[in-house]
């Protein structure tokens, strides 16, 4: 297939690009590099010149869409600004992004004729509801405006796809993590931003007091549910929302003692580097826990990377590159 990647210089987005230039897709790629990196894509400018493409453009301009799209049969909607923290400093420019962006890629789907529209959606969506684990039809109320931005594309998808008979798949991730993961800015992950700081024998801070759990993911799984998405033919499995996770609760302490564990396998130095404890993040839910039954019974997924065989490997990949 010939399939756009928004947001494809991005760390989940170059993975996806990767994925498909591999199994013999052709690749369209559009990234202002607000966030995303042109060093995640030069490999594949070299490995798949003839099937590789990239379009530097805004989502939040709907000629960028439009043309990025044209003779594409599918679309994985990577695209947006990230992060808690960067909704609650800035709220307007991530509604522009990540609600005005994103109902411009819909616009130019629905006109392109696409046969699949596939979007990343976001585990902040569940807000303050305490049920455990997270099951799709049971969410709260946002606690910050990234999570309200997230939920209104799952209403948006809903309604272009009843209203204009397009299918949609939204995934809601939860914290994923992996290779290519960023682990500089203002806004980085906490796994990035942990790696970082224990290999240059820094104390990483934990928000609260470390007991705030997380159902970590790694990026293969979220390839795996990506291709699944895009490829099922069974028409009750469209015009759905998925969690998209490993279904198990990791909290940051444990998740900062795994770190240690696999970072000190190669330089031993790294165990002994002490932890700060910092005040709990305005906007943070305190546990996340995913249901990925839905996923397994209308996708067949099955994810293969725990946290820590995810971690490992993510590890071993930062050792090598940072």
């Amino acid at each position: 297939m010939k399939i756009l990647v928004s947001g494809g210089a991005g760390f989940i987005g170059s993975n996806l690009c990767e994925t498909l230039l591999r199994r013999g897709d052709e690749v369209v790629c559009i990234d202002n590099f607000a966030t995303g990196k042109i060093e995640n894509l030069l490999p594949l400018f070299g490995e798949f010149p003839k099937t590789f493409k990239l379009v530097v453009g805004d989502i939040r301009n709907l000629d960028d869409c439009r043309k990025a799209i044209d003779g594409c049969e599918a679309v994985l909607h990577e695209a947006a600004l990230g992060s808690v923290p960067r909704s609650i400093k800035d709220p307007a420019t991530t509604n522009e992004v990540n609600i005005s962006g994103f109902m411009n890629m819909l616009i130019a789907a629905r006109d392109a004729k696409v046969r699949r529209f596939v979007y990343a959606a976001s585990s902040s969506t569940y807000g303050d509801s305490k049920t455990l684990p997270k099951v799709e039809d049971v969410i709260g109320r946002p606690l910050s405006p990234y999570a309200v931005t997230k939920y209104v594309n799952e209403l948006y998808a809903d309604v272009f796809a009843r209203t204009y008979g397009m299918s949609c798949i939204g995934l809601r991730y939860f914290n994923v993590f992996g290779r290519r993961q960023d682990p500089n800015g203002a806004y980085a992950a906490v796994i990035p931003l942990f790696v970082k700081k224990l290999m240059a024998h820094e104390s990483p801070t934990i928000n609260g007091d470390g007991e705030y759990s997380r159902d970590f993911t790694y990026i293969d799984n979220v390839i795996q549910m990506n291709m699944l998405a895009l490829e099922t033919t069974d028409p009750a499995a469209e015009n759905q929302v998925y969690n998209t996770a490993f279904g198990e609760r990791t909290t940051l302490n444990q998740l900062v003692a795994c770190l240690k564990e696999f970072l000190s396998e190669f330089d031993p130095k790294i165990a002994e580097v002490p932890v700060i404890h910092g005040p709990t993040r305005v906007g943070d839910i305190p546990h996340s826990l995913a249901c990925i039954d839905k996923a397994k019974k209308l996708l067949g997924y099955a994810p293969r990377f725990s946290m820590r065989d995810g971690l490992k490997a993510a590890v071993k990949w930062y050792w090598e590159n940072l």
